[in-house]
């Protein structure tokens, strides 16, 4: 059965590691968003992406599994990462290796959170809890939530489409 509910999406680096710290690998994230976005299989509400965690609101293609696109979005930002890794920074693909039969790195946590999202007062709650992230005690990367480049906050706080992939919520 397909499940295409706007959901609140999480999804974590292996370990909680800091690898998101480098734009270059937020960036990837962003390009498979709307790489996603542009191929008609999801519609982008909100996101933040934080140095070791990512966060979505989205809604995927009615014509699509929920498990099959999580998936390809997954792989697909972890093979990126992994290339560069091998590339330019062998060292620190070492953190990534594991023991698995069907792999030799693992860039994400298995098993993402997934929640449908049922009601406007939810999206929104879900859409003020992502943009204040980087705001966090733990995290500190902005003063205020529109400073953050990385998220969808510039976008409804500001008006600012340079993230043009974002659906807003009300449409």
């Amino acid at each position: 059965m397909y499940d295409n509910h706007v959901q609140f999406f999480t999804a974590t680096i292996l370990e909680w590691k800091l690898l998101l710290k480098p734009n270059a690998y937020k960036e990837v994230i962003t390009d498979s968003l709307a790489f996603l976005v542009k191929k008609q299989r999801i519609r982008i509400y909100g996101f933040v992406i934080m140095p070791n965690h990512i966060h979505l609101i989205w809604q995927i293609s009615e014509t699509l599994k929920r498990e099959d696109v999580q998936r390809d979005f997954l792989k697909f930002t972890a093979q990126e990462i992994k290339r560069d890794l091998e590339k330019n920074h062998p060292d620190v693909l070492k953190h990534f290796e594991v023991n698995a039969v069907d792999r030799k790195y693992q860039i994400w946590e298995r098993n993402p959170l997934s929640i449908n999202i049922y009601s406007r007062d939810v999206l929104i709650q879900k859409l003020d809890y992502i943009h204040a992230n980087p705001l966090q005690d733990r995290w500190r990367l902005c003063e205020h939530m529109e400073d953050y480049k990385y998220s969808s906050a510039q976008y409804y706080l500001c008006n600012n489409k340079n993230w043009d992939f974002i659906t807003h919520y009300t449409e």
